[in-house]
């Protein structure tokens, strides 16, 4: 990785104000417009903005990823009044805040919560109910002229996982209100069914619009396919924005933030940092400097689960419409800010 060049701190910097203020007149001062982060002081550049875009800017919807750019590169610590929270953009400060135990957490691997509930889980009953699902599912979209996976398959797997097992029959699973199932055996983890579905539609996106992708993962041993979905969570993770808080005071890039405040972290900006990822757009699971934002130190039923539910729906998709591609002339289109996935993904299953 290389080196950052340490940008020049303008003297109407928020860095500039006295360390003795206290953060609520920060924020004050942010909201109105006259706190600024740092900007790099490279005059052949194109002059560096006085104030930085936020997240949740209209346009950001669409495509985030401009946004996200210009917060790496020019604004690494600022306040965003929408947000009411500091931001974060690059990978080293998102990776070091998701696991700083300076951090508040929300959902992480391994804390009390998830791996008592990872006690009890059967590796190989979860991956047989994903395949069983999966297959399951697919069969029931088959023969149609044209299939929309994001609503006839995404939309229904993740749920339709867990109720199968905890012994949902097939007709209440797809009646399920989704999260209601979500208790046994994998735990309260895999209550995050609407995440594992937009990540889901953003994979299967990926690989089925890339001919030579497809051709490649038909039939492809596990550890090919694991290696294509850990890419697709880096480049299009489904959440897009987590919010923490600090407990302690926190240096990051830009500036120091106080404890007590609450914190950004864009999770879809870590994961396009080119100073972490080489050609961080391009989607390429067989990139020599692989990686994927860390949660915790320990393993997760949620995480396992969406392992399986990703291997098999690919497979199953294979299995029973080995002709399958997406309709012609198709891109897909995505959407939202805080979470982010595919609004569809039209396929013809039988070619």
């Amino acid at each position: 990785m290389s080196d950052r060049p340490k940008p020049a701190i303008r003297q109407d910097s928020w860095a500039q104000v006295p360390p003795m203020e206290p953060a609520p007149s920060l924020r004050a001062r942010a909201a109105a417009g006259r706190v600024r982060g740092t900007g790099p002081a490279d005059t052949d550049r194109a002059p560096a903005r006085t104030v930085a875009p936020s997240p949740l800017d209209p346009g950001a919807t669409r495509i985030p990823h401009r946004v996200h750019r210009v917060l790496r590169e020019e604004f690494p610590l600022t306040f965003d009044p929408m947000l009411r929270a500091w931001v974060l953009s690059r990978y080293a400060d998102v990776a070091g805040a998701l696991t700083d135990a300076r951090f508040t957490h929300g959902h992480r691997p391994g804390d009390p919560p998830c791996a008592t509930g990872h006690v009890d889980v059967d590796e190989a009953e979860l991956r047989a109910v994903a395949e069983r699902t999966a297959h399951l599912l697919a069969r029931r979209i088959a023969d149609r002229r044209q299939a929309d996976l994001v609503a006839d398959y995404c939309h229904w797997l993740p749920a339709g996982t867990v109720a199968a097992a905890i012994g949902v029959p097939y007709r209440d699973m797809m009646r399920l209100v989704r999260g209601r199932a979500a208790s046994a055996p994998a735990g309260r983890c895999t209550a995050q069914i609407a995440a594992r579905e937009k990540a889901l539609a953003s994979f299967l996106a990926n690989v089925l619009t890339d001919p030579d992708l497809t051709n490649a993962l038909r039939d492809a041993p596990s550890g090919l396919i694991a290696r294509a979905w850990t890419e697709s969570l880096r480049r299009d993770p489904p959440v897009q924005i987590a919010v923490r808080r600090t407990r302690a005071e926190v240096r990051v890039s830009g500036g120091t933030i106080p404890a007590g405040e609450p914190v950004a972290l864009l999770i879809g900006s870590a994961g396009r940092d080119p100073e972490r990822f080489r050609a961080p757009d391009r989607y390429d699971p067989l990139r020599d400097d692989p990686g994927q934002l860390t949660y915790g130190s320990g393993a997760c039923p949620a995480v396992l689960l969406a392992g399986f539910e990703a291997e098999y729906a690919l497979r199953a998709l294979f299995d029973v419409m080995p002709r399958l591609r997406v309709a012609d002339g198709y891109l897909p289109e995505y959407t939202g800010l805080i979470t982010r996935g595919p609004r569809n993904l039209l396929v013809r299953p039988g070619g």
